[in-house]
C-alpha cells in the first residue's frame, strides 16, 4: 500500500499500520496454508491422545478429534489428497468466472460500458454503489466474491480512485454484508430449515415453524445500512490510506468511439436475447429452470448460476469483440483467454494447499469442536435480555473468523440457542437473526476465506505486484468492526421500537407456543 505520509496519522491509522506490518510478515499463501495444515494435524493429534470430547447438541453424539499421524490419518491423506484439490469449490468457480469476465475485459467491453455509463457519475457516489451491488450480489452466493471486486477496481479507476480500494469495497459488500439482501436468498432457506429442525427437536408435538421470510424486513433495511456503512468507511477511512494510483493510464474515462458503440449494441442485443431465453426457461413451457412448484430459491437457475453467468459474459464479450474489431478470429479469442489464465498460477498453487488445510480441518473435527465450545460458553454466561443477544452475536462473530461455513455453525448453535431463547421468550426467527448478524462482518477479513486470497492475487497481477495480504486485512478490519457495531445498535433500536423482523415475526415468542 502507498501511504499518505503528508497528513498526521490518527491512532486508527497507527493501529491499522501495525496490523498491516504484522500480517505482511505472513509467508506467501501457499506456504502459510502448508504450515497451517501441519499445525491442525498436531493439534488434532494432541486432542486425540488427551481424549478430548464434546457433545454435539445437534445429534447428541460425542465429538472427538482425529489424528493425522496415525494409520487412519495416513489412509485418509492418501485417499483424499487429489480430491481435496480438485474438489476445492473456489478453484473451479474462480477459473470459470475469470475466463468469462476475462473475455469481456480483453475484448474491451467492460471499459466501454464504464465509459458510456459512468462518465457523469459523481466519484463520491461510487463507493456506495459498489458496496450496494456487492451486498445484493450475495444472492449469487460466492459468485459475488469473484465477480464484483475486479469489476469494482475498474469502476474506481475510471473515476480517478485507487482500484485496490474499489476491490476492498466490492469484497466487503459481498462478504461483510453477506446476510443482507433485498430478496430472499439461499441463505434464508438454508438457515430456516436448520431453525425448524431445532424447534422440532425441542417441541416434537408442535406445528410451530418459521418461514423463509422470517428475517426479510430486517434484511431489506440492512441492505441499505450495509451499503451506507461500507461505502462511508471505504471513502473516508480506507481511501485516504492509499495515495493516488499512478498506473492504468490507458483505462481513463475517454469518449466511446463509433466502433465501440457498435460493439456495445451487439453485446446488448446478445444479452437481451440470452436473458429472454433464460426467462422462457424459468416461466415458459416445462419451466426447466424453475424450482419445485415454480420456486426461485433452490431452483436450477440459482444452483446453476455459475455456468449461466459464464455463458452470459462469454457471449457478450465475443459479440462485442467481433463487432468492434477487437477480435478478428478465433486465434485472438484464444489469446485473450490465455492471457487471463496466465495470471492464475499462484492462485492454483494456493488452492492446492488451502484445499488440503480445509479438508483436514473438517476431518479432524476441530471446527465442530470450536463451535461447540463457543456455544457452551455462551450457554453458561449469566446475561439475559438484549445484553445476552449482543454476547451471542459477538461469540458468533469470533467463531466465524475460524469457521467460515455459516450453515455448519448454525447446525451446532441452533439446537442450543433456539430452545434457550424460546424459554426466555424470544422468537426463533429473532435468534436466527442475531446469529446472522455475527456471521457476516468478519467474513471480510478472515484469512480462512479463499476469496480474500483470490482478491489479493488479482490486485498483485493487475495493480500492485508489491501488495501483500496485510494491506487487505488491515483495511477490511475497520469496515467489519464499524459495520458490526452499527448493525448491533441498529438491531437494538429495531427491537426496542417493536418493529417486525419479517412478515408476522417479531422479537418475542407468540403466546401459547410453550
Amino acid at each position: 500500500m502507498n501511504e499518505n505520509t503528508t497528513a498526521k496519522k490518527t491512532w486508527v491509522d497507527k493501529f491499522l499500520d501495525g496490523v498491516e506490518r504484522v500480517c505482511n510478515k505472513l509467508p506467501p499463501p501457499a506456504i502459510l496454508f502448508f504450515w497451517l495444515f501441519f499445525l491442525v494435524g498436531i493439534i488434532g493429534a494432541i486432542f486425540t491422545m488427551a481424549g478430548v470430547t464434546l457433545v454435539n447438541p445437534a445429534s447428541g453424539e460425542a465429538v472427538a478429534s482425529a489424528n493425522l499421524f496415525s494409520t487412519e490419518g495416513l489412509h485418509w491423506f492418501l485417499d483424499n489428497m487429489v480430491k481435496n484439490f480438485t474438489g476445492f469449490a473456489p478453484l473451479g468457480l474462480v477459473i470459470s468466472m475469470t475466463l468469462g469476465v476475462g473475455l469481456c475485459e480483453e475484448s474491451g467491453l467492460i471499459l466501454s460500458m464504464l465509459r458510456s455509463s459512468l462518465k457523469n457519475v459523481p466519484p463520491t457516489l461510487v463507493p456506495y454503489i459498489v458496496a450496494f451491488v456487492g451486498t445484493v450480489g450475495n444472492i449469487a452466493s460466492d459468485t459475488s466474491c469473484v465477480v464484483i471486486p475486479p469489476l469494482a477496481a475498474i469502476i474506481y479507476m475510471g473515476v480517478g480512485k485507487h482500484p485496490v480500494v474499489g476491490m476492498i469495497a466490492g469484497y466487503a459488500g459481498a462478504q461483510a454484508g453477506f446476510s443482507a439482501n433485498l430478496m430472499i436468498a439461499g441463505t434464508d432457506s438454508l438457515l430456516q430449515g436448520l431453525t425448524n429442525d431445532a424447534i422440532k427437536g425441542f417441541l416434537p408435538d408442535s406445528t410451530f415453524q418459521v418461514d423463509v421470510t422470517c428475517n426479510w424486513f430486517f434484511m431489506i433495511a440492512s441492505t441499505f445500512l450495509c451499503a451506507a456503512v461500507i461505502g462511508f468507511v471505504c471513502e473516508h477511512i480506507v481511501g485516504p490510506r492509499f495515495s493516488k494510483f499512478s498506473g492504468g493510464s490507458a483505462e481513463k474515462m475517454e469518449e466511446v468511439t463509433p466502433e465501440q458503440r457498435k460493439g456495445l449494441r451487439a453485446a446488448g442485443i446478445t444479452a437481451i436475447v440470452y436473458i429472454l431465453i433464460l426467462l422462457a426457461g424459468f416461466f415458459g413451457f416445462g419451466r426447466p429452470l424453475a424450482g419445485e412448484n415454480g420456486a426461485f430459491v433452490g431452483s436450477p437457475f440459482l444452483k446453476g448460476l455459475i455456468p449461466i453467468l459464464f455463458i452470459l459474459f462469454s457471449i457478450c464479450g465475443l459479440a462485442y469483440g467481433y463487432a468492434s474489431g477487437t477480435f478478428k478470429n478465433t486465434t485472438d479469442v484464444n489469446k485473450a483467454m490465455a492471457k487471463q489464465m496466465a495470471g492464475m498460477g499462484s492462485y492454483v498453487l494456493f488452492c492446492f494447499f488451502c484445499g488440503q488445510f480445509q479438508a483436514l480441518f473438517n476431518w479432524t473435527k476441530l471446527g465442530t469442536m470450536l463451535a461447540i465450545a463457543g456455544a457452551d460458553f455462551l450457554e453458561n454466561v449469566g446475561f439475559t435480555g438484549l445484553p445476552m443477544c449482543v454476547v451471542f452475536i459477538l461469540i458468533s462473530a469470533f467463531v466465524n473468523i475460524f469457521v467460515s461455513s455459516g450453515s455448519a455453525k448454525w447446525a451446532i448453535f441452533a439446537p442450543i440457542f433456539v430452545p434457550m431463547f424460546m424459554l426466555l421468550g424470544y422468537h426463533p426467527g429473532f435468534t436466527q437473526l442475531c446469529y446472522r448478524l455475527g456471521d457476516s462482518p468478519g467474513n471480510a477479513f478472515t484469512p480462512m476465506s479463499p476469496y480474500i486470497w483470490m482478491t489479493l492475487s488479482v490486485a498483485q497481477t493487475k495493480y500492485d505486484p508489491n501488495i501483500k495480504i496485510g494491506t487487505l486485512i488491515s483495511n477490511m478490519i475497520p469496515v467489519a468492526v464499524i459495520l458490526q457495531v452499527i448493525w448491533i445498535i441498529f438491531l437494538i433500536i429495531w427491537a426496542v421500537a417493536g418493529l417486525p423482523i419479517g412478515p408476522g415475526v417479531g422479537m418475542t415468542l407468540p403466546a401459547g407456543i410453550l
